[in-house]
């Protein structure tokens, strides 16, 4: 269903889909967002007629004119605020390989971590509370990367493939990474259905969605949507092991610590295939798409220090 407004902006856009069909002209809206959180529910629901749309809103409205020039001025605004953050930021000069800036940037970067918070301290609610943060992006896993393939190259475009195979469950539905952790949600007794917890989640949950979306929807942005894989994929196998750790603690439910089990070893393989195998093939391509990769992998890095503080904060705890 389409999720609650919160602001001026998504309150208009979200009165007018229900009625909205695909010949109509779109009523007026609000012309600017209350704040980021207005800009980012509103961009949120506009992507996800790309994806798996809303029972309450026509299926054509995908291509909706009216809602395609709203979305364009709000990627406009996303798009702005991430790369400001990213020529503000101390980001290291391309070494001597593409994949040793990666991994240097990477390890240079720092920011609180959820999981290591989670291995040793979180209580079961708070464990609670960030998976269902968590499935907002988990219950469609990989799928922001997927309109990416038709825009690579011939060899990043099989790394790609082959890296995405695995997060689909190599062709068995069960394995699907996404219905892994359906079930982990399902055997806590969490709502496993796509999106159900997008009303509570903090803005900065949203715009790291976004800007994946934004990343892999756009050609001209192709680098940073495997830049922002890659470092993903980097920062993924320590700190699954972590959360694995923390679940055992607080004796969860099998089907949860398996869901985190499973990226272990897996993104351990994936970080040197989306590293070398993705990105290195894209810049020996495109020499000039170095930079989009470095502004997709920092993007990825920042969205996630700073979804992490706001949890913590939410928490009561400094970060």
């Amino acid at each position: 269903m389409i999720p609650k407004a919160r602001g001026s902006l998504s309150a208009a856009l979200f009165a007018a889909l229900p009625s909205l069909e695909p010949d109509d002209a779109l009523p007026t809206c609000a012309t600017t967002a209350d704040d980021e959180a207005d800009e980012q529910i509103a961009l949120w629901a506009l992507y996800e007629l790309h994806y798996r749309g809303f029972e309450d809103a026509h299926a054509a409205l995908e291509w909706h004119p009216d809602l395609l020039r709203l979305r364009r001025s709000l990627e406009v605004s996303l798009e702005q605020r991430l790369l400001e953050r990213y020529t503000e930021a101390t980001v290291p000069n391309v070494g001597p390989t593409l994949a040793d800036t990666l991994f240097a940037l990477v390890d240079a970067h720092r920011g609180p971590s959820l999981a290591s918070y989670v291995q040793r301290d979180a209580a079961r609610e708070q464990v609670l509370d960030l998976l269902r943060m968590r499935s907002i992006y988990h219950l469609k896993e990989t799928d922001p990367t997927s309109w990416v393939v038709p825009r690579l190259p011939r060899a990043s475009q099989a790394a790609l493939v082959e890296l995405m195979y695995d997060e689909y469950g190599c062709g068995r539905p069960a394995d699907v990474h996404s219905e892994l952790f359906a079930r982990a949600l399902a055997a806590l007794g969490l709502d496993d259905r796509y999106g159900a917890y997008v009303d509570e989640v903090p803005t900065e949950v949203l715009e790291q969605n976004n800007a994946m979306t934004l990343f892999g929807l756009h050609r001209r942005l192709r680098g940073a949507a495997v830049g922002h894989l890659a470092a993903f994929e980097a920062t993924s196998s320590l700190p699954s092991r972590r959360m694995a750790q923390g679940l055992e603690r607080l004796e969860m439910p099998a089907d949860v610590t398996r869901y985190y089990l499973e990226h272990v070893e897996a993104d351990a393989v994936h970080e040197q295939l989306a590293v070398r195998g993705i990105c290195t093939a894209l810049v020996e391509e495109d020499p000039t798409s170095a930079d989009s990769i470095l502004f997709g992998a920092f993007s990825c890095l920042d969205l996630e220090a700073r979804t992490a503080s706001a949890v913590l904060a939410n928490w009561g705890l400094a970060s």
